[in-house]
């Protein structure tokens, strides 16, 4: 049998379920602008809604349909290819051997 406390606890958890979920879907903010760095230096700033193919020393960038991702690299261990596209103010990819940086403001 649940007692007063249980039902407190159980309420909670489930308020606090629905702001987390809430937060995950209202609180996110689509970025606009997308930054690619190599080795410290900025080599390309541009639209998230302009359709382009960064080329880099070992890495290929590509932007379309209001998503960027790294669709190549010459790295041994492919973590930056397979983190996928990224859309969302604040995210990055970073490709950690050839010092690469992409991120959406």
């Amino acid at each position: 049998m649940l007692k007063k406390g249980d039902y407190i606890i159980f309420l909670s958890i489930a308020f606090l379920g629905v702001a987390l979920l809430f937060f995950n879907f209202f609180g996110k903010q689509t970025g606009k602008t997308v930054i690619i760095t190599e080795k410290g230096e900025t080599v390309y700033e541009g639209s998230l809604s302009d359709d382009k193919t960064v080329t880099l020393s070992g890495n290929t960038v590509v932007i379309e349909n209001g998503c960027a991702y790294i669709e190549s690299a010459n790295c041994k261990n492919q973590v930056c290819v397979n983190t996928g596209e990224i859309s969302e103010k604040g995210e990055t990819i970073v490709c950690t051997p050839n010092r690469v940086v992409v991120e959406v403001e």
